[in-house]
């Protein structure tokens, strides 16, 4: 079969990959497309993109580029174009009935997607859109009970997911065309201006006086590269690459280490600004402001941080692991890399103005380009400018196609109304227990996990799940009030907790085995075994579970600010207390009564009143607050002074 080297081809696949980027800067900067012929666009390119640079199989030869795959890279681009030549004359037909052409286009495209998410992800998802496009059209009238559908004609079907923001290039689509592009196209730049090498330099000065600080430079670092990257595989691969051998060379289990990163790199997904795709998704679906979505993040993220920041110093201290000292100084890692503070302030302060995250991220991008300037070593010349405007169409492809592949399964859901008799499923099994609820979505996103990427399986779980979630979190008068129409202020705080609880559940995916990607990729550095990263990682990042608790029950997100703060502050001892209570050593392993007392005064502090049925006698503190604290004090001064200190774990 005739075909290209892939060396020939990787100039045209670089200029191809400028021309999008800056295709699509410039639309979403200047306007001048339809909501439907952009997202079009925006498929077709990245299609096309795809299909030069992903094989059929794995097992493909990767050094070539064969004419099929050519020829589905120009069949890609017939879904923009024909809309653009015959969208007003669909609209004009006087039956409303679709045309041969119209149909071939249709299906077209809807194959065209199934392939191109095979390529990139693998066999789940595309096997989830066939199953959705079957229910629609054959098997949902044959089934019974709440899950029967009547069916749909396949002309109609096909207009909806072709021709209407309810498919393929609807409102999933959009965010991934303008939010997810310009992020990923913001972190490419910086990446490419040395934000990285900053990061990792940083952090290590930041932490090397503290034990085990090898391991406290992994979490800081993929807290920051979480900032700009959004991804936890490629925060693994980026910054475990040099963060891993570190943790090793520190006197770390090679697996311990892998663990630490994983963990570390999954939470770049929840740390704001940008918390990967799944926060443009949020602010779509429940229309709160994405601002709003970012600054009640924070105190969550330092939470989840911290919990792994706990397990590295006990860690450490159990086998006896001591303080690396590093001769690199701050202030000359500050004079180099305070200009990458000028597009991230730049991007912050515009969000909070009220500027799009769209228009904020494209001048945050401008940003980082003349900011670059202020130094001496690491400008942005034309040719990194260029090579930055190729990476992020690159690293685009996988996210951008299945974004608008999952456009074929939320509609599927929303023509058959399944979302809705989902959450009654949820709102029956639960009976009315938010515990209950909480543990049945776990499940599912843990099994969703195991197929989909974060940002599908948390689409696909607040489509689904979402709304029993809020009803179960509001109080019966509040519920009333919501249901009867009224707008309730305090109800939109409740949805913004119950999709938080969703995506953070859904990061699980990464570090949960037996699918596990980010684990997998730290395993592979590491040179250890992937499984057993996996449920290394999963230890690791309990924060994961223990947050979004706080989340359900109590004042966490939906409270007000004093009452976060509370929380916050009381949550992170209770973290502490929990982790010793896990690893059972804190100055020397821990006797029984101290782990049973560790252990109660961290669900204490992790708790509200109405875990005892207490009432507070406070206006902020609540009385189970004041008793777990004053118990983890005295607790770990009978641990120090009473008990006396125990020689510490032999080093291993």
């Amino acid at each position: 079969m005739w075909s290209v080297s892939k060396q020939k081809m990787e100039k045209f696949i670089y200029i191809y990959a400028i021309a999008i980027s800056i295709f699509h800067f410039y639309i979403n900067i200047r306007g001048g497309l339809s909501d439907l012929w952009f997202n079009a666009a925006h498929f077709s390119f990245l299609a096309s993109l795809g299909f030069l640079s992903y094989r059929v199989f794995k097992s493909s030869d990767e050094d070539r580029v064969p004419l099929f795959d050519i020829l589905l890279a120009l069949l890609a681009l017939i879904p923009f174009f024909y809309l653009m030549g015959f969208e007003e004359s669909l609209y004009q037909e006087a039956d409303g009935t679709m045309r041969f052409w119209d149909l071939a286009v249709s299906v077209l495209s809807i194959l065209l997607s199934i392939e191109i998410v095979r390529r990139t992800t693998g066999l789940i998802i595309p096997a989830i859109m066939l199953t959705a496009i079957g229910y629609i059209l054959y098997f949902g009238k044959l089934l019974t009970g709440v899950f029967a559908f009547g069916g749909m004609t396949v002309s109609r079907f096909l207009y909806r997911m072709y021709f209407t923001s309810e498919g393929l290039f609807g409102s999933i689509a959009t965010i991934s065309s303008t939010y997810v592009f310009m992020f990923i196209l913001f972190a490419a730049f910086l990446l490419k201006s040395g934000a990285g090498d900053f990061i990792v330099d940083l952090s290590t000065v930041l932490t090397s006086r503290f034990r085990g600080g090898a391991g406290h430079v992994a979490v800081f670092s993929s807290a920051l590269m979480g900032t700009i990257s959004g991804s936890a595989v490629a925060n693994t691969v980026s910054t475990g690459s040099i963060t891993i051998p570190m943790m090793v060379r520190n006197g770390f289990k090679p697996i311990f280490a892998a663990g630490v990163e994983t963990a570390a790199s999954t939470g770049g997904q929840i740390m704001p600004p940008i918390m990967g795709a799944g926060a443009f998704i949020m602010a779509q679906i429940t229309q709160i402001p994405f601002v709003t979505i970012i600054v009640v993040s924070i105190l969550p993220a330092i939470l989840y941080f911290a919990s792994i920041g706990f397990y590295i110093h006990i860690h450490a201290k159990k086998h006896n692991l001591q303080i690396q000292q590093t001769d690199t100084e701050l202030m000359p890692i500050l004079r180099e890399g305070a200009h990458f503070l000028i597009p991230l302030s730049t991007l912050i302060g515009l969000l909070i103005y009220g500027f799009t995250p769209t228009y904020a991220a494209g001048i945050a991008i401008i940003a980082i380009i003349g900011s670059s300037w202020l130094t001496k070593k690491k400008r942005m010349g034309i040719r990194e400018v260029l090579d930055a405007l190729a990476l992020g169409s690159k690293n685009m492809i996988v996210t951008g196609v299945l974004l608008v592949g999952v456009g074929i399964i939320v509609g599927a859901i929303n023509i058959s109304g399944i979302g809705v008799i989902f959450s009654q499923l949820i709102m029956e099994w639960s009976q009315g227990q938010l515990i209950i609820a909480l543990f049945l979505i776990a499940i599912a996103s843990l099994i969703l996990g195991m197929g989909l990427p974060v940002t599908a399986s948390y689409v696909v779980l607040a489509v689904l799940s979402a709304p029993a979630l809020v009803g179960l979190m509001l109080s019966p008068e509040m519920a009333a009030l919501v249901g009867a129409g009224v707008v309730v202020p305090e109800a939109v705080n409740y949805l913004l907790a119950a999709h938080l609880i969703i995506f953070w559940l859904s990061q699980d995916s990464n570090l949960t085995p037996p699918v596990c990607l980010a684990a997998f990729a730290a395993a592979g550095i590491a040179g250890t075994h992937p499984m057993k990263t996996g449920l290394q990682s999963w230890v690791l990042g309990k924060g994961l579970y223990i947050v979004p608790l706080l989340f359900a029950f109590s004042p966490l997100v939906a409270g007000t600010w004093p009452e976060r703060f509370e929380v916050f502050g009381f949550a992170m001892v209770g973290l502490v207390a929990f982790t010793t209570f896990v690893e059972n050593f804190w100055d020397h392993k821990l006797a029984i009564w101290e782990r049973l007392l560790f252990g109660m005064s961290s669900l204490l502090l992790l708790s509200q009143d109405s875990l005892l049925g207490l009432e507070g006698h406070f206006d902020l503190v609540p009385d189970v607050h004041i008793v777990g604290i004053t118990l983890f004090v005295v607790t770990m001064f009978l641990h120090k002074k009473v008990v006396g200190a125990k020689p510490a774990l032999a080093q291993v």
